[in-house]
């Protein structure tokens, strides 16, 4: 056992990068079988028979006897399983039993969406929190314009802790059904991605300006930029060379834990605005039993999810090459 960690720990020496990656491919396989198994379970955990559902209470018990078989409902839970695992390997994501359509290509067609709607309301995030932490940091540090200070920690709780779906309704009755300034709901060009995006946006752009505006504390009192202070650099080479570079690695590390979340945030968001995407299709399907869509749209959210942090891991690696060497 010894003589194995030896060989593990001189191989991480030689070739840290490769270690990491490894590393990080094998959590992500073991977490997508992980969403696999348990996208498949909670399906059929769920009281209800979806095939009755979608046939009707007056279908006949034939009919209903024959649809189980086809779909393979009527085999125990192991040959279920391995059948679906089978299924999976070949792109086959089932059938709706509502519209008959191959579930993959729903997915196919709806999953656009969902990620346009996660980037832009990402991006969205970044432009708002990066400079607005900065800048409130530069404002308040050492003690200064505590008025400053109170207003930006009592306006970003607030902000955090409103529902995104809460805001979303809210927007819809303000600014679209009152005001008419934008589409109550469906993508009907590029004003349709405002109230979306806003809704998703809000409550992780508060985070995220908290987040900075402590990182961008800690390295204005680090002993670089007060040497580069004591050298009576001007304000604005001083924060551009000295500050900006040491806040945005540590703040874009939290940030990119920040994506996984808008994407799987999408699905309550989409439900309000009627939106095109998986989490609105996963809705409809969760009030229709129509189980073999759910089941997808998990599955396809969370190995979402997964595959992001992964390539978060990855970027934030690039960044700050240091940190493979440390983790690897």
């Amino acid at each position: 056992m010894t003589t194995v960690s030896a060989r593990l720990g001189a191989l991480a020496r030689r070739h840290p990068w490769a270690v990491f990656c490894g590393r990080r491919a094998v959590r992500l396989t073991v977490s997508l079988f992980v969403v696999v198994t348990a996208s498949f379970a909670m399906i059929r955990l769920v009281p209800g028979d979806p095939v009755r559902a979608a046939l009707g209470v007056d279908a006949p018990p034939d009919l209903v006897a024959a649809k189980r078989h086809e779909l393979g409902l009527d085999r125990g839970l192991p040959d279920q399983y391995r059948q679906y695992l089978r299924h999976l390997t070949h792109g086959d994501l089932g059938v709706s039993l509502v519209t008959g359509e191959p579930v993959a290509d729903l997915i196919r067609a709806r999953l656009p969406a969902t990620l346009l709607l996660a980037v832009l309301a990402f991006v969205c995030v970044l432009a708002v929190a990066l400079p607005g932490g900065l800048l409130a940091a530069v404002w308040t540090r050492g003690g200064r314009r505590p008025r400053v200070e109170l207003a930006f920690t009592a306006t970003t709780s607030v902000m955090a802790g409103v529902p995104d779906f809460v805001l979303a309704a809210g927007l819809t009755a303000q600014l679209a059904v009152a005001l008419r300034l934008f589409p109550v709901a469906g993508d009907l060009g590029p004003r349709s991605y405002v109230l979306p995006v806003l809704a998703l946006a809000f409550a992780p752009t508060a985070v995220l300006l908290r987040i900075v505006r402590v990182e961008t504390l800690k390295v204005l009192a680090s002993d670089h930029v007060r040497a580069a202070r004591a050298k009576r650099l001007p304000a604005v080479p001083l924060h551009l060379r000295h500050v900006v570079p040491n806040t945005l690695t540590a703040s874009l590390t939290l940030a990119g834990n920040l994506l996984p979340a808008l994407i799987a945030g999408t699905v309550l968001v989409e439900k309000v605005f009627a939106w095109p995407g998986i989490g609105s299709a996963m809705a409809q399907s969760v009030a229709a039993q129509d189980h073999a869509v759910v089941e997808a749209s998990v599955l396809v959210l969370g190995s979402a999810v997964l595959v992001v942090n992964f390539l978060v891991d990855l970027a934030l690696a690039l960044l700050d090459p240091r940190s493979v060497i440390r983790k690897a």
